[in-house]
């Protein structure tokens, strides 16, 4: 017969082990999510990072937990917000602009980083090539600055003969040279003239809309930066004050009010990253992830706006357009 001194002794130990061996498990793997903006309107986005993370078997608050930092527009938090992401996380995936990237970049060189960027990550500086990015880090380039001309020649045909195009770079970007470029080759195919604006502050942006002596541009280009889309509403604003019809490279513009976009497809390049950053929680190397390239584009026409600007979407570009927003 076991007497209540051993019963006691027993039982202790009965519930002693669990607890400890419950200390011993691992935990979770942790991402840790750093965004330049906010999370106002972001639902459809991460709804389609967590389907990119279950396809690899990878469930956010089952086998895997998310910690997210948004810096609010603000891209001084950043660097911040990296160093204590760096301190905790498996991985570190970044998304809202190059800024996010450079800044986790910056806070470690060993914890693996998966970016999601719209320009060339090699141009950059993120990673040394496409095909084998080595070091911590890889990504999705979505190709967002690869569609110049494509967009230019799409606001051709939706502005009635257009002549002269103000094209709207933000000089801090690296992409802005790039844009420049590929935008003034494909205005001297379509034989229009280009009206450079540069602006890189908000203030600058209202100054660039202030035309003074110089001759009104018959439309408005806008690059596709991290900086002006973050300041999207001020230029969907600026434009139908001034009644100009603007071309941007992301579909929350034209969801916002802006008159149309054209780009890669946001929810497609989201599920992506969610897939690659599953596979580096899984055990794979970002040196030997090449750099994913967007393939789905989608058009997206507002054609409210258009009413507003007395502007009729000619049939040609309703037939292919993914979205017409009503």
């Amino acid at each position: 017969m076991i007497g209540r001194r051993e019963f006691i002794t027993l039982l202790g130990g009965a519930v002693a082990w669990p607890l400890a061996a419950r200390a011993h498990q691992p935990t979770m793997p942790v991402i840790g999510f750093l965004d330049s903006r906010s999370s106002d309107g972001m639902a459809s986005r991460l709804a389609a990072f967590r389907q990119g993370l279950k396809e690899v078997g990878v469930i956010e608050g089952e086998n895997v937990t998310v910690v997210y930092r948004w810096a609010e527009d603000r891209l001084d938090r950043l660097p911040e917000m990296a160093g204590e992401l760096a301190r905790q996380a498996t991985v570190i995936v970044t998304t809202g602009g190059p800024p996010a990237a450079f800044a986790a970049k910056a806070a470690t060189t060993t914890i693996p980083i998966v970016f999601l960027v719209g320009e060339d990550p090699t141009r950059l500086g993120l990673v040394t090539s496409f095909a084998r990015p080595s070091g911590n880090l890889t990504g999705i380039n979505m190709l967002a600055n690869e569609l110049e001309a494509k967009r230019l020649q799409l606001l051709h045909q939706l502005v009635p003969q257009p002549q002269r195009i103000a094209v709207l770079v933000n000089p801090g970007s690296v992409a802005a040279e790039t844009t420049l470029r590929d935008v003034e080759a494909a205005a001297r195919t379509l034989g229009l003239r280009l009206q450079v604006l540069k602006a890189k502050t908000a203030r600058e942006i209202e100054e660039a809309f202030a035309w003074n002596g110089r001759q009104r541009p018959d439309a408005l280009f806008v690059g596709g930066t991290a900086f002006l889309n973050i300041r999207r509403v001020q230029l969907v604003q600026l434009a139908a004050f001034h009644r100009l019809p603007a071309t941007y490279l992301q579909r929350e513009v034209a969801e916002a009010g802006g008159l149309m976009s054209y780009g890669p497809s946001i929810l497609e390049g989201y599920r992506q990253w969610g897939v690659y950053a599953a596979r580096v929680i899984k055990g794979a190397k970002p040196g030997d992830l090449p750099v994913m390239q967007s393939t789905k584009f989608e058009l997206v026409i507002n054609n409210t706006t258009a009413r507003m600007f007395g502007l009729t979407v000619p049939p040609s570009l309703l037939a292919i357009a993914d979205e017409v927003i009503e």
